[in-house]
C-alpha cells in the first residue's frame, strides 16, 4: 500500500499551490538558505533537546546530534534548490527521511512543533533581512509539503504493517479506523 512519492508530491504540490513562482523565488535565495541553514538547524535541535524523550533518541550514540545537525543543514538548503526542480529525486529524498523517522521512533507529536519553531525562526530571520513576504510564503508551502511527507510515512507504515500481520484488505482497515474514529 505505499505511495508513490512522485505522485505524493504532484498531490501536495497542488493542495499547497505550490507554483513555479515560489520555486524560482525559492531558487533564488538558495544561497541565503545555505547561510541560515546551520542556524535554524541550531533552533531546531536546541528545541528538540529540550524534551526528554527526544533528548535520549538524539543523543542516543555517540556523534548522532553533530550528524543530524549536518543532515538538517542539508535538508533545509536543499527546500531552496528542489534537488531536482522538487520532482522525482526531492519526492523520494522527502520519502526517506520520513522513514528513517519512523524507524528510529520520532513521533509526529514532536515533529509537527519542531517544524513550527523553524517556520517561525525562519520567519524572524526574513523580516530582519528585509527578505519578502513572497519568499516567505514560498518557504512556508515547501516545509509543509516536507512535513506532509513526514506524516504519511506514519500513516503508511503503520496501515502497511496492520495489513500485513493481520491479511486484512485496505477497505477493511479503513472501515475499522473510522469506526474507531467514530466511537472516541
Amino acid at each position: 500500500m505505499t505511495i508513490d512519492p512522485v505522485v505524493f508530491m504532484n498531490t501536495l504540490v497542488k493542495r499547497f499551490d505550490f507554483t513555479e513562482e515560489d520555486k524560482v523565488i525559492l531558487k533564488s535565495n538558495a544561497d541565503w538558505g545555505r547561510e541560515i541553514a546551520a542556524e535554524m538547524a541550531d533552533h531546531f535541535y536546541a528545541y528538540l533537546g529540550r524534551d526528554e524523550e527526544m533528548n535520549t533518541i538524539l543523543n542516543a550514540t555517540e556523534g548522532r546530534i553533530h550528524r543530524l545537525h549536518k543532515t538538517f543543514v542539508q535538508w533545509f538548503h536543499e527546500m531552496f534548490t528542489g534537488i531536482d526542480d522538487w520532482s522525482a529525486g526531492y519526492s523520494q529524498c522527502r520519502w526517506q527521511i520520513g522513514i528513517v523517522h519512523v524507524k528510529v521512533g520520532i513521533q509526529p507529536q514532536h515533529i509537527v512543533p519542531a517544524m513550527a519553531t523553524v517556520v517561525n525562526e525562519v520567519g524572524k530571520k526574513l523580516k530582519v533581512e528585509g527578505k519578502s513576504e513572497e519568499l516567505k510564503d514560498a518557504l512556508g508551502k515547501i516545509c509543509m509539503i516536507d512535513l506532509a511527507f513526514i506524516e504519511q510515512s506514519y500513516i503508511e507504515v503503520s496501515t502497511s504493517a496492520v495489513l500485513k500481520e493481520t491479511g486484512w484488505s485496505s477497505a477493511l482497515f479503513k472501515r475499522l479506523v473510522i469506526s474507531g474514529a467514530a466511537s472516541m
